[in-house]
């Protein structure tokens, strides 16, 4: 850690980069190295050069990596999921792991609106159609959100924004979290169910848990088997989640009716057969991707760095 008393500047290296706000912040504490886009190879020949590390989702810092980080004290992520580093291995070498929950909460909230949005009313297909010099108005029939019931797996902080945003519309919500007791969850804004009831009665549903052991492939053939004819799917979580060959066989045979995915097993995916589907909207992983919510997230993994760097106490500790 820092001395407080006889200060030594750390060196902090970056990446996946990070908005100017933040490294601002880094800069008037430490050397900051932006290495955006540094190979494999390439971060496990340098990282014993650095106290800290600052990562998105591209990198994945692997026991070999905090291996190699002699000097390494602390990983950050600037971002929410942590499914990128190796949280035992970095347990056991003493290397703390923060990240920055909070700052995308709205932007991911809002692009899961905006996708349920896309298919309910066929927006893609009205533009390139529109693009093409047609006037599709007649085939382009829509439905409302109004009146339909969202099922929301994974109602914590994301899961509520959209619960609160959906409520707006006049949806009927509907929420299911294991780690959540009831008055959470209707805090949140849902009304609590077992998945088994989220299933069966939601016309949307839309997935913000992490990936983990216990949620890798969570909803699959089983699952979809259980849910609502004609359900519409939105993830914004993490790819992984959802199994997109099981997926993929429902679009086709209409249990499922759309899917908004935001996120994939493999990024990019290339154009799979599930990305190519017409009723797929598909994104590349942007639900944080906003000037808003990426000068929040950089100026709070700053901050959170520093303040492990200094022995502080933490906001966001992982580990």
């Amino acid at each position: 850690m820092l001395d407080k008393e006889h200060p030594m500047k750390p060196s902090i290296l970056l990446t996946d980069g990070l908005s100017e706000n933040g490294q601002a912040i880094l800069r008037a504490a430490g050397q900051v190295d932006d290495r955006s886009g540094i190979p494999a190879d390439e971060l496990l020949g340098t990282i014993a050069q650095y106290d800290a590390l600052i990562v998105r989702g591209r990198t994945k810092v692997t026991a070999e990596v905090l291996e190699a980080g002699t000097r390494l004290k602390v990983v950050g992520r600037a971002g929410v999921g942590v499914d990128n580093i190796d949280l035992a291995a970095a347990r056991a070498r003493g290397v703390i792991v923060v990240n920055a929950p909070q700052a995308t909460t709205i932007s991911v909230a809002e692009h899961t609106l905006a996708l349920m949005l896309a298919l309910a009313r066929r927006i893609p297909a009205a533009d390139r159609s529109m693009k093409a010099g047609e006037w599709a108005k007649k085939r382009l029939i829509g439905s409302e959100l109004y009146g339909k019931t969202l099922g929301i797996i994974g109602t914590g902080r994301i899961g509520g924004a959209v619960a609160q945003r959906a409520a707006a519309f006049r949806m009927k919500v509907i929420g299911y979290d294991p780690y959540l007791i009831e008055e959470q969850i209707r805090q949140n804004g849902a009304v609590p169910v077992s998945l088994d009831e989220l299933y069966a009665r939601a016309d949307y549903i839309s997935l913000h848990i992490p990936l983990s052991e216990q949620t890798r492939g969570l909803i699959d053939a089983a699952a979809i088997a259980r849910m609502k004819p004609g359900v519409r799917l939105i993830c914004t979580a993490r790819g992984g989640v959802i199994e997109e060959d099981a997926l993929l066989e429902a679009l086709e045979s209409g249990q499922v009716a759309g899917a908004g995915l935001d996120v994939f097993a493999q990024e990019p995916p290339g154009a799979t057969p599930l990305v190519a589907h017409p009723n797929v909207v598909a994104a590349p992983h942007i639900g944080a991707q906003t000037r808003e919510a990426q000068a929040r997230t950089a100026e709070d993994i700053a901050n959170e760095v520093l303040r492990a760097l200094r022995g502080e106490e933490l906001r966001w500790k992982i580990v």
